[in-house]
């Protein structure tokens, strides 16, 4: 074996050990040793007893499929937060789901579960795993995907979780990266902001579109769309439908019909409302937009929505859309996982949220 110039560098060499003759040395030690008497052997050959030997190399840390398969239980039992529940949507039974968790504690030498007649929720050396599980599950998942992608083409199902509000804005983003390649699907939730937080943590969504300036984003990143303004919706037959303008506070004595108090958007209305003075009359509430134009066209009801979504639903003849002063915003975005890399078909999808945005930065 010629000696060599020099060796590659090598981050664990003082975990790995070589015998040299009847001497066990350390990987770094033995290189040291060597370079140092490279000159004077340039060119010579190691008899067969001087050839280093590897005694205990380094075993590999990545988890392999079986320790994958059981952090994907492991995250089911957090989002279902019931082991039967959890064992019928992975499609086990409830033993082979106890067994994970159980092999996992051993595994891993901590309690994770709490134990009781029922699920009593995770230990805070639980609440490290699951954290740890969704960082290892969504790298696993997207390695496949860009293998996928590599054989296949851009191809695969996008999961997303969108705020009613910003619903019509959707079909632009989605319709854009259709046009890259029909092998693509999509899953399109109308969702709380909270439930997009949640089901992306617990990788049940691939891609968030929600309020990015109302609340915390710890552990996501964001991508900026476009800036949410407000309108009155009435109807065509309305007192008021002829005016141009509107203020908080003459909207807030309507009688109103907003979506339920869950939803971001409603608390945003209620703290301008009450920033304008107003004590709104909300006589209805609905998580459905569709219902709430079918009551505004009654005459009966007025709503305070986004102006994109009162022009989607604004028709002349039924409906009339009036401007609200002074005009308030709220930032609409991406809200992505946040990880050094993204799938092909998440980062596909950024940028066609970048193109998106870059227009709606234009025009403005």
């Amino acid at each position: 074996m010629a000696l060599p110039r020099s060796f590659p560098a090598d981050p664990w060499g003082s975990r790995h050990a070589v015998r040299v003759g009847t001497k066990v040395l350390t990987l770094r030690a033995f290189q040291s040793s060597v370079l140092a008497l490279a000159p004077r052997f340039r060119g010579a050959r190691l008899s067969r007893h001087m050839r280093p030997k590897c005694l205990y190399p380094r075993r590999a840390t990545v988890p392999d499929r079986e320790m994958i398969d059981k952090l994907e239980l492991l995250l089911a039992l957090a989002r279902e937060r019931h082991f039967g529940h959890a064992a019928e949507a992975a499609g086990v039974t409830q033993p082979t789901l106890s067994a994970a968790v159980k092999s996992l504690e051993e595994q891993l030498g901590v309690l994770i579960v709490e134990r009781g007649s029922r699920f009593g929720g995770f230990t805070p050396e639980g609440e490290r795993v699951l954290e740890w599980a969704r960082r290892i599950v969504g790298a696993a998942q997207a390695m496949r995907n860009e293998i996928d992608v590599l054989k296949h083409g851009l191809s695969g199902h996008l999961r997303l979780g969108v705020i009613p509000t910003a619903l019509p804005v959707v079909a632009g983003l989605t319709t854009a990266l259709r046009s890259r390649s029909e092998e693509v699907s999509f899953t399109v939730l109308s969702l709380s902001s909270d439930d997009i937080l949640s089901r992306l943590a617990n990788l049940e969504l691939d891609v968030g579109v929600s309020y990015i300036d109302a609340e915390p984003m710890g552990g996501f990143d964001t991508l900026p769309l476009y800036e949410e303004r407000y309108a009155l919706l009435v109807s065509a037959e309305a007192p008021i439908a002829g005016r141009n303008s509107v203020s908080w506070q003459e909207a807030g004595d309507l009688p109103l019909c907003q979506l339920t108090p869950d939803m971001q958007n409603r608390r945003l209305l209620n703290l301008h409302l009450k920033e304008a003075g107003a004590a709104p009359r909300i006589t209805l509430e609905s998580n459905s937009l569709m219902l709430l134009y079918a009551h505004v066209r009654t005459g009966a009801w007025a709503s305070i929505i986004p102006v994109r979504l009162a022009e989607s639903f604004q028709v002349p003849r039924y409906l009339k859309a009036i401007t609200l002063t002074p005009s308030l915003t709220h930032g609409i975005g991406l809200v992505l996982h946040r990880r050094p890399t993204l799938s092909p078909l998440v980062s596909a999808f950024k940028d066609a949220a970048k193109d998106f945005a870059a227009k709606e930065h234009s025009t403005q």
